[in-house]
């Protein structure tokens, strides 16, 4: 299996806090691999929030593909840090790479990769990126 491409510590431009809870540890007292997957959900949220690109609490795109190396055991009813960054813009779709850490300790529990499309949700079908989404993405990410 393909690991995710992930950019250096250094190269993270956005990062957000936020806590596990207790009842996310499974029967192996650690975090459950799901509970990841929400964590880049909630760190997407704060990200594209803080672009002005987010309406409602309405993503204007789908995730296609995730993929995660989970590093070391996270804890529930911890906090944590989430590190985004968008590696990648294409037509219709984008590159986000992401790492999960113990705030206070910095210890990496987790790295991914995900691959997400824009789509209109009338229609269903994936569009074409907006040149404002395009254009806020690249300034904050010192993308072309």
């Amino acid at each position: 299996m393909e690991s995710p491409r992930i950019p250096s510590p250094a190269e993270f431009r956005f990062r957000v806090r936020l806590r596990t809870r207790w009842c996310d540890e499974d029967n192996q007292r650690v975090l459950n691999n799901a509970v990841y997957l929400t964590l880049f959900e909630e760190a997407r949220l704060a990200y594209f929030t803080q672009l002005g690109l987010v309406q409602a609490n309405q993503f204007p795109f789908l995730l296609a593909q995730t993929n995660v190396v989970f590093v070391a055991p996270g804890k529930g009813g911890a906090e944590v840090e989430l590190e985004a960054r968008t590696t990648e813009l294409g037509t219709t779709s984008f590159t986000q790479a992401y790492r999960v850490l113990e705030a206070h300790s910095g210890m990496l529990w987790a790295q991914a990769e995900a691959r997400l499309v824009l789509y209109d949700p009338a229609s269903g079908a994936k569009r074409a990126m907006p040149l404002e989404f395009r254009r806020a993405i690249a300034e904050l990410e010192g993308l072309p």
